[in-house]
């Protein structure tokens, strides 16, 4: 699985636009809860550490393996729905008594994208036969649905554009994209108007509400809409240069603790309230230079595996990364989703450098170009 690499083949550029973002993730973390920071600094040494690792192992070796990567994720999205444990009305964490808690949805995004690396460059020929697109559409509902049943929609969405990006690089044909989207779209809009319906069972209540929330905010202001209208007041509030990491300024949303949690999914209001226009434009640019590097390592990919890896994780950053900054700026209704590499979360940080390990080692072994 070893093998001898060329230095000059490591993509420096990629580690280092990494540790950028990993900083200001570490620094606005320990600003928003100081004592998480020892905890989110550990959880990017170790991330780094096990991302070098595998990105000096073969991937087409670790990729024989691809059908323990899909029975492994689908059991542990079922683990959850059996041993997880319920916070705040969904069960999304399997906890380990004295050790550790983590995410399996966090996990199991790599896992799949390992496991159809694999199984579409197998079948890459028959990829756009009925029998193959089933199967494949077939493999991916367990995970979907398991996901959904949690509930955790914002992941579920994320799973399914995942999905749809690894299809269309693996070789999917325009015409049957162009078929899917043209029954997709108005199914979409009809889903919609179903959903708005009352009494509808298509959603949980509380997701309904959010949605209400997030299209008439001031009928929500001091309930569901409460968290995304304090979070756009503290990005406002930054103006160009911020207010400064751990500042004591009274009239701050994040020393109010008018966002709970803020740490988590709503770390960007916490960068835009204290370093300003100037810090959130970085952190969106340092997350659009890291996706764009996936997507450049996918080009030069040696084959079809490698190129899916690196896209695939490019969809996960680039995706995840628009997802929570739409709803901390009230682009979109609440959702729960981490920002990449930023927010507070080892489960989510860990399997993002594992994913990122793959990524290194498709760069060490990228077509020669003459």
């Amino acid at each position: 699985m070893l093998k001898r690499y060329q230095l000059k083949n490591y993509d420096f550029k990629l580690i280092l636009l990494l540790v950028m973002i990993c900083a200001i993730g570490v620094l606005a973390v320990g600003s928003a809860d100081e004592s998480l920071q020892q905890r989110q600094l550990a959880g990017v040494a170790l991330g780094m550490t096990i991302m070098v690792v595998i990105s000096l192992i073969d991937y087409s070796q670790l990729l024989r393996f691809y059908w323990i990567y899909y029975v492994l994720s689908v059991g542990l999205l079922g683990a959850v729905l059996i041993w997880g444990e319920e916070v705040n009305g969904a069960t999304r964490w399997i906890n380990i008594p004295h050790l550790f808690q983590f995410q399996p949805s966090e996990i199991t995004k790599i896992l799949l994208i390992l496991f159809y690396a694999q199984f579409i460059i197998k079948h890459r020929e028959r990829l756009n036969t009925f029998r193959i697109l089933s199967l494949c559409v077939l493999l991916m509902l367990p995970a979907v649905v398991l996901l959904y049943m949690e509930p955790n929609l914002s992941t579920t969405i994320l799973y399914c554009v995942l999905f749809c990006v690894l299809m269309f690089v693996g070789g999917l044909s325009y015409k049957i994209i162009g078929a899917v989207l043209a029954v997709a779209v108005p199914s979409l809009a009809v889903l919609l108007y179903l959903v708005m319906q009352p009494g509808q069972t298509l959603i949980r209540g509380y997701q309904l509400t959010r949605i209400l929330a997030w299209l008439n905010p001031e009928q929500y202001a001091d309930t569901e809409a409460y968290q995304q209208l304090n979070s756009v007041m503290a990005i406002g509030s930054g103006q160009l240069w911020g207010k400064g990491l751990n500042n004591n300024v009274i009239a701050s949303v994040k020393n109010g603790n008018f966002i709970p949690e803020p740490e988590t999914d709503f770390i960007f209001a916490v960068i835009g309230e204290e370093l300003g226009f100037v810090g959130s434009c970085a952190v969106i640019i340092l997350l659009f230079l890291i996706a764009l590097e996936c997507i450049s390592i996918a080009r030069q990919a040696k084959d079809l595996s490698g190129t899916i890896i690196a896209s695939g994780m490019a969809a996960i950053i680039g995706f995840q990364s628009f997802m929570n900054i739409a709803v901390t700026t009230m682009l979109m209704p609440n959702t729960g989703i981490p920002l990449p590499f930023v927010s507070y979360g080892l489960t989510s940080l860990v399997s993002l450098f594992i994913g990122m390990g793959f990524v290194l080692n498709v760069r060490l072994q990228r077509k020669k170009i003459y």
